[in-house]
């Protein structure tokens, strides 16, 4: 069990790498080849809707689109090669690392990306919170290793000692300078990026973060995906580092939002059938933003779910105690056993509904409105949660715990598409 975080010198270790970026006079616009990270583009409207808004669009090599798994990562490596020969995507000439920030009304998120160094890595430098599914570490680390590229950073998240020196400090005189380039996404995010190259400036970062600890706050799969692909390695080389965007959330706090479910096979008649004795169920007829107000009160008060799907929602709540000893597992902390997550997955899905945990059975919906849309739409059940507190999740990380998967999101999100990382150029 890890409760503090590393010895300086034992912490994090980021470096710069030759980042591949979009060359603007060759593409549309920068905005129009983004695209949000590949496990938020769930819908297929989504996926066209991005594919279309240029030719180019990092999508193609995120989600490529062929029959089988090897044809799509044999694509997506295919086109990469082609859009570097073609210059539509070029190395820049140094190394660097890069200092990004994405602002939307009140929101401001300011960071760096870099390569971080997977090994050596003491214990309790990197926290997980999450579990993942072996199917998707599979199928992004055969992407990964077709590609030969880090196509999106993860987020990371690491708490600064806001002082006047380190890599805030950095970011912060960084940020008044001209950015190598500016651009705005259709969801009102504006994006800067710089690149930072001064030695000194690298020096300051890298003495910072030598005792700092950081949790994954997005991109569990990815993560997984690096420790894998570096195990096949016989010799040290660029697989020994990952691409991440590291942020200070004492001085730049994240969002954190749930995930929610979409539970296909299961109308929402049957699911409430299934609650008679269980849980306390109520009917809640207002609009979705009062709904989800019913649900923050109740979820204040303990394990509190909101079901969609036949036009209205329904409030659950006030699980049976004697249900929840016999189905939530009594070898992890309080805290665990309590998530919602946890009760939603041991209680609900694993003993209630016996619904099996794969993708023809469920699917993870961030956004709200479209998690009830497709439960309407389809006969099914979308399971609305509301989201846990960073605290809580970065407390049980430092026990060595991990949450259910897909139990948060953290945000706001980096674009993907702004800097990629060659495994050929380091």
């Amino acid at each position: 069990m890890n409760t503090s975080g590393p010895a300086a010198g034992q912490g994090l270790r980021l470096i710069p790498f030759r980042g591949l970026r979009y060359v603007p006079e060759r593409v549309g616009s920068l905005a129009a080849v983004t695209s949000p990270p590949y496990d938020v583009v769930v819908r297929p409207d989504g996926l066209h809707h991005l594919e279309s808004a240029d030719p180019h669009n990092i999508v193609r090599l995120i989600l490529p689109q062929a029959g089988t798994a090897v044809d799509r990562h044999r694509q997506a490596a295919d086109t990469l090669k082609r859009w570097l020969a073609e210059g539509v995507l070029a190395p820049d000439p140094v190394p660097a690392l890069y200092v990004y920030e994405q602002r939307a009304g009140e929101v401001l998120q300011r960071g760096v990306i870099g390569a971080l160094a997977l090994s050596p890595a003491p214990e309790g430098v990197v926290l997980p919170h999450e579990d993942v599914m072996a199917d998707v570490v599979e199928d992004r680390a055969d992407l990964m290793r077709t590609a030969a590229a880090h196509l999106e950073p993860l987020l990371l998240s690491y708490a600064g000692d806001g002082g006047p020196n380190g890599a805030t400090a950095v970011i912060e005189r960084v940020v008044k300078r001209l950015p190598l380039l500016t651009t705005t996404t259709e969801d009102g995010f504006s994006h800067r990026l710089w690149a930072l190259t001064d030695p000194a400036e690298q020096a300051e970062i890298e003495s910072d973060l030598s005792h700092r600890q950081a949790l994954i706050a997005d991109g569990h799969h990815r993560w997984a995906t690096y420790l894998r692909l570096q195990e096949e390695q016989s010799s040290p080389g660029p697989w020994d580092f990952g691409l991440v965007l590291l942020v200070d959330t004492t001085r730049y706090p994240l969002r954190v939002r749930a995930i929610h479910r979409l539970l296909h096979r299961l109308p929402v008649a049957d699911a409430l059938r299934g609650l008679d004795g269980r849980f306390r169920v109520r009917p809640v007829d207002v609009p979705l933003p009062r709904a989800l107000d019913v649900l923050a009160k109740a979820a204040a008060e303990g394990n509190a779910f909101l079901l969609a799907g036949d036009g209205r929602f329904h409030l659950i709540d006030r699980p049976d105690e004697q249900l929840l000893a016999r189905t939530v597992r009594t070898d992890r902390p309080a805290a665990w056993r309590a998530l919602d997550a946890t009760v939603l997955h041991s209680t609900l899905l694993d003993d209630v509904w016996r619904i099996p945990d794969a993708p023809e059975h469920i699917a993870y919906i961030h956004d709200t409105a479209a998690a009830v849309e497709q439960a309407e739409r389809h006969g099914a059940t979308a399971v609305l949660m509301h989201p846990v507190g960073e605290d809580v999740v970065r407390d049980l990380a430092r026990q060595g715990v991990t949450m259910p998967r897909k139990s948060t999101s953290f945000g706001p999100k980096p674009a993907t598409g702004l800097v990629l990382r060659s495994l050929g150029t380091g």
